[in-house]
């Protein structure tokens, strides 16, 4: 974990380049679309149509919103103007999204729940709003609206039937096995908070539940997966240790993972067996999040990049259950200043991953996740903001050589359902808000599930004053932290598309400029407060 790009964000500017002169042409968002699928359709950038909507970072578009799409070598396009209200149905009214709104505020202004508000406005995340984004809402008592006219009848649907909640489901994954949206789920069963499920809960369905699928020759049952099919499954939650002495605590909390960094400097990967055969031995799996010389890369990149797979395979090949390939390399500290580029890492990640696979099919490939900064103001050989490098590696054609999609989550002073509000001078930027970074990373690669290598909350309580660095968290407590990890097994958990959780840390010690141990779930004393919240989030 690279810590000091927190401190980076109070210098924040975030600015768009100039406008070229263009014509423009409007296009409906489709379903799946992102605003770099788009702009590569047309052959112009994201910041471009981005100026030319008004939008700014970070980009989100939904489905059924109308873009101008500025187009090269035109006319001037005109001004963009506020987002034209939609259609208005009788008996409601609208509403314009003001900055730090969220859905459940809007609702709860218009006497309804969030749920219900998503679905009329066909949201299909109620966590992303964006600001003058206007909403169909319910008309305020008292107004002259005309009563709503009938809704029409639904699309015929298969008979309703029932599901039992399992220990690991979540609703967004139990939609998915009937072909279903999670909030019409949610909505069909007069759920108010889809993050919360109970195991035995019996929930009506659209038609008879599907079989359940027979294990391939040799494959362990649904939730027994062997280590050579770590890339199989839903959800899992580990931690990151630096002595991995605590192994009893990380049952407790239900984890199943257990990342240890690899620091390569030309040994052998036997130097490192131990951490895998003792992770196995007490039954976890082993996720190895490896980096190596950067120097040697600018002193011959495409070399370094076919030695590094080389080891890399080797580890595979010595039964890691997952790799993730470099950290945070679109900073100077672990990449080369003057190499800095999305598209040079997936260089060394397609080289990864093909060797990877070669030696173990069944070993998980993720991509390094970038250090989220705003701090950079776009991409440069010498750094790079992590939005703008994950489009670069999306650009590169990252999709097609990982399973995974790297991300980091360590500046929480917020619950982990804010996406606004956090106390600090930068807090417009994305990377305070777990939904928010959840949302922007999962645009970058719709098909790819993300897995969060890094995720802590930072408290000095039991240590002292935190260093200057960090006096960002000087207000988040022990509780805090508990709370809000449990709350974060929730999000991910129930967004269907996070595979894994990795809680930065579990043991560090280290309390000093980087303050380390403040990170770490076993506090002063030998306790685990987060480890029994851990343990509820993930069903008890």
């Amino acid at each position: 974990m690279r810590r000091l790009t927190i401190a980076m964000l109070a210098l924040l500017l975030l600015s768009l380049g100039s406008a070229a002169v263009m014509a423009q042409q409007t296009h409906l968002v489709q379903r799946g679309e992102t605003l770099f699928r788009i702009a590569t359709q047309y052959g112009v950038t994201v910041a471009e149509i981005a100026q030319a909507n008004g939008m700014s970072e970070p980009y989100i578009i939904h489905f059924g919103n109308q873009l101008t799409i500025p187009v090269p070598g035109g006319a001037p396009a005109p001004a963009p103007g506020p987002d034209p209200a939609p259609a208005q149905p009788a008996g409601t009214a609208t509403h314009t999204v003001q900055r730090g709104e969220n859905l459940a505020v809007i609702a709860a202004q218009y006497n309804t729940n969030y749920i219900e508000l998503a679905r009329l406005n066909g949201i299909a995340d109620p966590y992303i709003l964006h600001v003058g984004q206007v909403l169909q809402v319910p008309a305020p008592a008292g107004t002259t609206a005309p009563p709503p006219a009938a809704e029409p009848a639904p699309a015929p649907q298969p008979a309703t039937g029932t599901y039992t909640v399992q220990r690991g489901d979540s609703l967004a994954t139990i939609a998915a096995k009937f072909n279903i949206n999670y909030f019409e789920l949610a909505r069909l069963n007069g759920i108010t908070n889809p993050d919360v499920l109970r195991v035995g809960q019996v929930l009506q369905v659209p038609g008879a539940p599907p079989p359940a699928p027979e294990p391939a020759p040799g494959q362990a049952p649904l939730g027994q997966a062997p280590p050579s099919t770590a890339n199989v499954g839903g959800f899992e939650l580990g931690g990151q240790v630096l002595s991995f002495a605590h192994p009893g605590h990380m049952k407790h909390a239900r984890m199943t993972w257990v990342k240890r960094q690899v620091k390569w400097h030309g040994e052998s990967a036997g130097s490192f067996q131990h951490m895998i055969d003792g992770a196995h031995a007490q039954g976890f799996k082993v996720l190895l999040s490896v980096i190596g010389d950067k120097n040697a890369i600018a002193g011959n990149p495409g070399g370094y990049y076919q030695s590094f797979a080389s080891f890399l395979s080797q580890l595979a090949r010595g039964g890691a259950d997952a790799i993730e390939v470099w950290n945070e390399m679109n900073i100077d500290r672990e990449w080369p200043a003057g190499h800095i580029s999305g598209s040079n890492y997936v260089q060394m990640l397609s080289a990864a991953y093909h060797a990877i696979k070669s030696a173990n099919p069944g070993t998980m490939v993720i991509s390094g996740a970038p250090a989220p900064t705003g701090f950079f103001q776009g991409c440069g050989p010498n750094g790079s903001d992590d939005d703008c490098y994950m489009r670069q590696m999306a650009a590169a054609g990252a999709a097609n050589v990982m399973d995974c999609v790297g991300i980091h989550y360590n500046a929480g002073i917020v619950p982990p359902d804010a996406t606004s509000g956090a106390a600090v001078g930068s807090s417009g930027h994305y990377s305070w808000y777990l939904p928010r970074m959840m949302s922007l990373y999962r645009g970058f690669f719709p098909s790819k599930p993300l897995c969060i290598t890094e995720l802590g909350y930072l408290s000095g309580e039991g240590y002292g004053e935190l260093p200057g660095g960090f006096a960002w968290a000087s207000g988040n407590s022990v509780a805090e932290q508990a709370a809000w990890l449990a709350g974060a097994v929730h999000r991910t958990r129930g967004s269907g598309y996070v595979r894994m959780m990795i809680v930065w840390n579990v043991d560090a010690t280290y309390w000093a400029d980087d303050p380390q141990a403040g990170y770490a779930i076993v506090r002063p004393g030998g306790g685990c407060p987060a480890c029994d919240s851990l343990r509820v989030a993930m069903g008890g």
